[in-house]
């Protein structure tokens, strides 16, 4: 089996992390190969950007279909141009936010998103409601501080994120967390043993997703 995981941000070292972690995460005969968005911001923070993105992401059409994969991972937690991408190509296309969203709230259990991108909290949420998961969803719970300076330091990214995860648990009700953020995949794995409820990495949640279609035929 063969997934494209697709970048939506111009970042190449954000997109080579990405691929490790979905490979990591990946069964046995399954290759991730991943592209960058062709133009746009080296990372996703408000909504212009996105909307930005999403129309980077159809840009890859072409290039995508040249080379057809078994599955698309958009790996934004806004899955910018996911639909779009859905009615382009033949094959399913899994969003992160998707993914991560269904694992947190499975069994109607209450879940939040932690973050760092204040200006997104309107298209998570409306993501949240778009994916059936109003009665479940408890909210965005947000790191402290400037998102570009948590963002270059990982240390920073992991405690900033770490501090979120608690206020979410402990305000919101939240009995699952999801990390929301491709470029976050690195802090989210070294969390899920820090908290007693399950955090959940929104791109190994992508790969068990999109498997799943591809595996079904979808």
């Amino acid at each position: 089996m063969r997934l494209l995981l697709i970048n939506p941000n111009t970042n190449a070292s954000t997109t080579n992390m990405m691929r490790a972690i979905a490979q990591a995460a990946a069964p046995a005969g399954t290759m991730i190969d991943a592209l960058s968005a062709p133009y746009g911001v080296p990372l996703i923070t408000n909504e212009e950007a996105l909307a930005q993105s999403a129309k980077a992401v159809q840009a890859l059409t072409g290039t995508i279909t040249t080379t057809p994969p078994d599955g698309v991972i958009i790996a934004a937690f806004g899955d910018p141009g996911l639909a779009a991408l859905r009615l382009r190509l033949s094959c399913p296309v899994t969003g992160i936010a998707e993914a991560g969203m269904a694992e947190a709230g499975a069994g109607r259990r209450p879940f939040a998103v932690v973050t760092t991108t204040p200006d997104l909290v309107p298209s998570i949420t409306g993501l949240a409601q778009a994916y059936g998961h109003e009665k479940t969803f408890r909210g965005v719970a947000l790191t402290k501080g400037d998102v570009h300076a948590i963002m270059a330091d990982h240390a920073t990214l992991v405690e900033a994120l770490a501090e979120a995860c608690a206020e979410a648990i402990e305000t919101m009700g939240a009995q699952a967390l999801v990390i929301g953020g491709g470029p976050l995949g690195q802090a989210a794995q070294s969390l899920n043993l820090r908290f007693s409820v399950p955090v959940i990495a929104p791109i190994p949640a992508a790969v068990r997703l999109a498997q799943k279609r591809v595996s079904r035929g979808y």
